[in-house]
């Protein structure tokens, strides 16, 4: 009854922006945090950026000062400006949710499907 849907991803050259977005959609209550994770081949998933229902904010070393993560908490939205893109940061992005259902105010965590970002001249 929760679904994460991610859009945004495609195939910029190095030094190039993309803008990744994540809507939550279903039986919410309350979203706690949200974040971004990323797994390129061969490597284990890391988280990229996280945002808390406070606001506060955590980043990659990877990425700080070239993405920035935001939300709109009326749209149950997380974005993720991707700045200055490296080869490196190529990778299946992730959305992340910790999500409070409503009735059992029981609190979850749900992935998106992933979105595929490719940096390459």
């Amino acid at each position: 009854q929760v679904q994460l849907v991610e859009s945004g991803g495609g195939l910029v050259q190095p030094g190039g922006s993309l803008r990744l977005s994540c809507a939550a959609s279903g039986s919410i209550f309350t979203i706690n945090a949200m974040g971004w994770y990323r797994q390129a081949p061969g490597k284990q998933r890391e988280l990229v950026a996280g945002i808390r229902s406070g606001g506060s904010t955590n980043y990659a070393d990877s990425v700080k000062g070239r993405f920035t993560i935001s939300r709109d908490n009326a749209k149950n939205t997380v974005y993720l400006q991707l700045n200055s893109l490296k080869p490196e940061d190529t990778a299946v992005y992730y959305c992340n949710a910790r999500i409070v259902r409503p009735i059992s105010l029981t609190e979850f965590t749900y992935w998106g499907q992933g979105t595929q970002v490719t940096v390459s001249s």
